[in-house]
């Protein structure tokens, strides 16, 4: 039997369990040009809780996910080859050969690697910073919601990139004190103390020259505060108002945006799914040698997906948040 996680009912503000159910299924059974997955990891992510709003219920959400190949009747998918998909909340997933990429399993580079720096979350924090923010060497970046799956990464990626100083926020005194000690931050605000503005700026006091923003709300209006001129914003996420029943109010500093001649600009990471092997070949060096280990919170079995998301969602995890099947 396989087990698969069913949404059942919308979240009005902040999630909770009763609106997922555990379903026991016959396990699928792969048709011509397809293979059966039993999956081993799960990705969990905030933009989970916005699919939530809009996915189809009586189903299990979309999510990453990697698996190895139990049943093959796909060419170029063989029993043993571990893949990464999207078919996640569930135990097992048949798929196509166009819906999975083959994961080599390398010496020092863990599989969940693959979830984290090497995933979706890894490739956010690339792209947001040397593509769209174009992050220079000797530059000043501010991270928001450092210690979570893309901010982890970015602390990392942006010290390899070369930026000058790296500062991030964060939800607590012990987050903030791993980014400095173990994430290439210079600098950790816990944000619950207060005053992020007065604090960002002590923190850079000739400014910031780019942003990679995960939270929006006052951690944007504190980053347009904090802009050098000509600074870049690369906006990724807002976790701040996923679970609020009504969004924010616009930042109040907003049109310093112009006096500034400053940019803004939102991306979205699955539509730059080529820049992957570069974001592998500038990367996988780097976790080889031990130069960059994945940040990661692991939750034990699928019977704990709804809980590890939850714990997501009020930041109990520190790195990218994984369930091990």
């Amino acid at each position: 039997m396989a087990v698969v996680v069913h949404q059942v009912a919308r979240p009005q503000g902040w999630p909770s369990a009763d609106q997922f159910v555990y379903v026991e299924v016959p396990t699928p059974v792969p048709g011509p040009g397809e293979a059966l997955v039993e999956n081993l990891y799960l990705s969990v992510d905030p933009y989970m809780r916005e699919l939530m709003d809009f996915a189809g219920l009586g189903v299990p959400m979309e999510g990453r996910s990697l698996g190895r190949v139990v049943d093959s009747r796909a060419s170029g998918l063989a029993v043993g080859d571990v893949v990464l998909h999207r078919q996640g909340w569930r135990s097992h997933a048949v798929v196509r050969p166009q819906d999975a990429r083959i994961v080599p399993e390398e010496p020092g580079v863990p599989l969940t690697a693959y979830l984290s720096v090497l995933g979706g979350t890894g490739l956010s924090a690339y792209v947001g910073l040397k593509h769209v923010a174009r992050l220079a060497p000797g530059e000043t970046v501010f991270v928001s919601a450092a210690a979570g799956g893309v901010g982890s990464a970015a602390g990392r990626i942006a010290r390899l990139l070369g930026a000058g100083r790296v500062i991030g926020s964060t939800g607590s005194a012990a987050k903030a004190a791993h980014l400095t000690a173990r994430l290439g931050y210079d600098v950790a605000i816990d944000y619950t103390g207060g005053d992020l503005p007065e604090r960002l700026a002590a923190a850079a006091p000739d400014g910031i020259d780019v942003c990679l923003d995960n939270v929006g709300g006052d951690h944007l209006e504190a980053a347009i505060g904090a802009l050098r001129e000509r600074g870049r914003i690369a906006w990724c996420g807002a976790v701040g108002q996923y679970n609020s029943a009504a969004p924010p109010p616009a930042p109040r500093n907003l049109y310093d945006i112009v006096g500034k001649q400053a940019r803004l600009e939102g991306f979205l990471v699955r539509e730059h799914g080529h820049l992957q092997p570069e974001l592998e070949e500038f990367l996988l060096p780097h976790l080889r040698s031990g130069r960059v280990v994945a940040d990661v919170t692991v939750a034990e079995g699928l019977d704990g997906m709804v809980e590890a998301f939850l714990t997501m969602l009020r930041g109990g995890n520190t790195g990218k948040m994984i369930v091990k099947v």
